[in-house]
């Protein structure tokens, strides 16, 4: 791979990085209100978790346009860039969301990179429950120092 690629999967990576940060910090999981369903907090995992996919979507699709490519169903196959781009998509969205079917299958560093995703679609949500639990106890805490 080039410099040019390289330094591209860096900037979006960190990009993918700040943004799931910056969203969690700005505010949006401190004031949820207690409900059975609260639309604001699907939307929140919703959104972080179209960051994920979308982000590792372009590292995928970069590492496609350097010949790294994806073998589909035990072969290698060459598609076009709009081809490219859908698979990219496909195998991240599966690759985050059910740790992959085994239809698509990484090569190289993209096995890495892969194992990467995998591994924060398993923690996300955890986080996320753990985040909405501490939360939820700083208001009970608060709540009974009212009392």
């Amino acid at each position: 791979m080039d410099i040019i690629s390289w330094m591209m999967m860096i900037t979006i990576i960190t990009i993918v990085s700040i943004s799931i940060v910056g969203f969690i910090r700005s505010g949006q999981l401190r004031n949820m209100r207690d409900s059975r369903f609260s639309a604001e907090i699907f939307y929140t995992l919703l959104i972080i978790y179209l960051i994920v996919i979308i982000g590792f979507a372009m590292v995928y699709f970069i590492l496609s346009m350097n010949h790294i490519l994806l073998v589909e169903n035990g072969e290698l196959r060459e598609v076009s860039v709009f081809g490219s781009l859908v698979h990219s998509l496909y195998f991240s969205g599966v690759t985050v969301l059910t740790i992959g079917y085994g239809d698509i299958t990484p090569v190289g560093i993209g096995r890495l990179i892969a194992l990467i995703q995998a591994l924060i679609g398993y923690i996300l949500p955890a986080a996320f429950v753990l985040k909405l639990v501490q939360a939820n106890q700083k208001d009970r805490d608060r709540h009974t120092d009212m009392l």
